[in-house]
């Protein structure tokens, strides 16, 4: 029983998840089956891979930045 990681397409979470004989994985956050399996690589620290992951985090950061100032205008445009 493999444990994959996984991006979803339409939400672009990333997950790890055990997966059994054929069952089909699906995002935990919008439960969509549209997912891209990741290469798993051994867990290496160096500082490339810290600077791969500050770059990551940072891009995850801005995503769910947008996607929060979208949801507030939209609020605020709704609310007023």
């Amino acid at each position: 029983m493999p444990i994959y990681e996984y991006v979803c397409d339409d939400c672009g979470h990333d997950f790890e998840l055990l997966v059994r004989g054929s069952d089909t994985p699906t995002c935990p956050e919008c439960e969509s089956a549209e997912l891209s399996r990741q290469l798993s690589l051994p867990k290496v620290k160096s500082a490339k891979t810290r600077q791969k992951a500050m770059r990551a985090a940072k891009q995850r950061d801005r995503r769910q930045g947008e996607s929060q100032m979208r949801e507030r205008i939209e609020y605020e445009s709704n609310h007023d």
